[in-house]
């Protein structure tokens, strides 16, 4: 058939829709003749590639056929087909030599049979070799046998009476012709030398001889001894082998002592080649006379040689989430030994998440087992490992690189389960504040991480108004100014996401604390400072050494050192007389009041807090020094504070009330306790 002849409609004789065939990629695969066809994927029609020669693809064998397979893929699917080719006669008979030439007694007795070579047509069936015919058939005509196997060959049998001397040589043409349409035929020509009276042939003790040996037995090996009785005596018995030009494609294989009929190994004998030969040995006397036999050897299998490993198919990569028993690869393995030697198992490691199992003849399919996870193996080297079933037994190994893609199904972790970090207050808007960090342990786009800020609130404020995140980076800026005073610590929650599609989240809380600084002076508690009046602390002249005048109270509203306060007496009206605790701000007697120390005095006193730098406060104590308090009034009259003076300008009730007061405070400074009534008339 020409190149692009129909052979057959794929698509119709296995029912697949044409669609399938070019979605699924559908391709021939095949060990040794893929060559010789192709696959029309459009139209589902499998055509010629090129001519075919039947005899040298299948010589004599017949029917005549090759497999090949297809397949499919997403899904995959396998598929087997086999092409038989049939035979035409396109072969001629012919002969193995241009001329025979056949020595004959003239004593030959009537009937005796000469065997001739037989003709050889590569064609089978009908058009192969069918009959024979000699011409003329004055002295001979032909007798067609047939061997075991079903080919034939001829034999001349005399039929009427040789004389030498009338004629010693004959010339005869055997043609053989073929059953086909039209007919072919070839010729040979015969020369017969009429010899003198040799009137018995040579007879074989076997009519077949059986034979075995072992391929690759060694050159020289003896396969099997022939042997052939010539009844006639002297020269006319003494009897010569040949191999018959018949199967003379065997004379490469074997040898043949033409003197003692040993038949020995010549060549390579490979089982996987030829199971077995059969050889036609002549036997011939000197006169001519000729007999045939036939020799079966059969080869004996070794196992010689390892299992074949072929990939038909193969994805060398697989997503994490396919499911089991999805198929990776569909595998060809074949062992060209017979029998045992030729039977197959294919294992590999039982540990992988994979197994193996026998499909079609010869093919296995790798798929799935179990689930897989990227994340803990992101690849595999699957080893396939083909043993046989010989004494030893042979096993080769091919090994496949499968890669495990990624799926989204890991979602970001941070680092920590809490974040603590700390901003020291009176900030810069924008500062770095602290960086969180996750990890994501799928891979490429699923890890690629994105940080956001949770739509939280701080006391009712939006989480936003006071941080940012980087979205890439994960950096937290402060948006504002923070004010210890106001707020401590606040949290807030960061959010990760993956780029998956769907993404995948984590959160995780961060924890800041403002840290204080020293922005805040001490303030002043007491004594107490009014807008128009002034407060006198009263000291009697009789007050021991560390008499307890009054206290500076004060407090700062930072914390830590910055609100360690430190009281000091910067100025006084009579030195030496008063000091201040440095801790407590307690004003004291340093020694006994006298009567030159001034009536008045007037204490400044500065109170520092322990900040870098520290920031102070000061406040003014009026003391009198008096033993009672119409002393105090009178010496009242002369203290003015913002050009008010309490003497002058004061009702009585009002200026009995801040002596009252002053007396209160004095008792409460100096630790002492006591009531009194006030009783006021309208």
């Amino acid at each position: 058939m020409e190149k692009g002849s129909l052979i057959g409609d794929i698509s119709k004789d296995l029912g697949i829709d044409v669609r399938r065939l070019k979605a699924g990629r559908a391709r021939i695969v095949s060990e040794d003749n893929s060559a010789c066809v192709e696959l029309d994927v459009d139209k589902g029609l499998l055509l010629m590639k090129k001519r075919i020669d039947r005899e040298e693809l299948c010589g004599q064998t017949v029917p005549c056929s090759f497999g090949l397979e297809m397949v499919l893929e997403n899904p995959m699917e396998l598929f087997s087909i086999t092409v038989e080719i049939l035979d035409i006669n396109d072969n001629t008979p012919s002969f193995p030599t241009k001329e025979i030439t056949l020595n004959i007694s003239e004593g030959a007795p009537l009937g005796a049979h000469f065997i001739l070579s037989s003709a050889l047509d590569r064609d089978v069936g009908i058009n192969g070799l069918q009959r024979y015919t000699l011409k003329p058939t004055t002295h001979f005509n032909l007798k067609e046998q047939t061997h075991a196997d079903g080919s034939k060959y001829v034999e001349m049998v005399l039929q009427s009476p040789l004389d030498r001397e009338k004629q010693a040589q004959m010339f005869l043409t055997l043609t053989a012709a073929d059953g086909g349409n039209p007919q072919r035929t070839g010729s040979v020509n015969i020369l017969i030398n009429v010899l003198d009276a040799n009137d018995n042939a040579p007879v074989f003790t076997q009519a077949v001889y059986k034979a075995t040996v072992v391929e690759n037995a060694a050159k020289g090996t003896l396969v099997a001894t022939v042997s052939a009785i010539d009844a006639d005596e002297g020269v006319n018995s003494q009897v010569t082998y040949y191999i018959d030009s018949l199967t003379q494609q065997n004379t490469g294989v074997f040898s043949m002592n033409e003197g003692n009929g040993e038949i020995r190994v010549r060549g390579l004998i490979d089982y996987e080649k030829n199971k077995h030969f059969q050889i036609n040995v002549i036997a011939k006397d000197l006169g001519g006379l000729s007999k045939s036999c036939k020799v079966i050897i059969d080869v004996l299998d070794l196992n010689d040689n390892a299992p074949l490993i072929t990939l038909t198919s193969f994805s060398n990569t697989i997503s994490e989430d396919s499911l089991p028993g999805t198929t990776v690869a569909i595998i060809n393995v074949k062992d060209l030994d017979s029998e045992k030697n030729g039977k197959v198992n294919c294992t590999i490691d039982q540990s992988l998440p994979f197994q193996i199992k026998l499909s079609l003849t010869n093919y296995y399919t790798l798929t799935t087992e179990r689930t897989l996870d990227r994340e803990i193996i992101s690849e595999y080297n699957i080893t396939l490992t083909a043993t046989d079933h010989g004494v030893p037994p042979l096993r080769s190994s091919k090994t496949l690189h499968v890669g495990i893609t990624d799926v989204n199904d890991n979602a970001p972790v941070f680092d920590q389960s809490v974040y603590v970090t700390s901003i020291s207050e009176n900030n810069t808007p924008g500062v770095s504040i602290a960086s969180v960090h996750a990890n994501d342990a799928d891979w490429n786009q699923n890890a690629r991480i994105s940080y956001f800020l949770d739509l939280t609130q701080v006391s009712e404020t939006p989480a936003s108004s006071m941080i940012s995140v980087n979205s890439e980076t994960g950096d937290i800026y402060a948006v504002r100014s923070f004010d210890f005073e106001e707020m401590k610590y606040f949290e807030c929650r960061i959010k990760a996401q993956d780029g998956g599609s769907p993404p995948l989240s984590g959160s995780v809380t961060v924890k800041i604390n403002i840290l204080d600084q020293n922005d805040n002076a001490p303030q002043v508690l007491y004594p107490i400072r009014t807008g128009g009046s002034l407060v006198a602390e009263m000291v009697p002249r009789s007050a021991d050494v560390g008499y307890l005048v009054t206290k500076v109270v004060a407090v700062d509203v930072d914390s830590g050192q910055n609100a360690w306060l430190s009281y000091k007496l910067l100025k006084t009206t009579e030195r030496g007389l008063f000091d201040v605790g440095l801790q407590n701000g307690e004003i004291r007697t340093v020694r006994q009041v006298s009567d030159k120390d001034p009536v008045k005095q007037k204490l400044t006193v500065v109170v520092e807090d322990n900040g870098h730098p520290s920031r102070s406060a000061t406040v003014n104590v009026n003391v009198v020094v008096a033993d009672s308090f119409p002393e105090v009034l009178s010496e009242f009259s002369d203290f003015t504070h913002n050009g008010n003076n309490l003497g002058s300008t004061a009702t009585p009730i009002f200026r009995l009330f801040h002596i009252i007061r002053h007396a209160m405070q004095t008792l409460v400074a100096q630790e002492r306790y006591g009531t009194c009534t006030i009783t006021k008339s309208v």
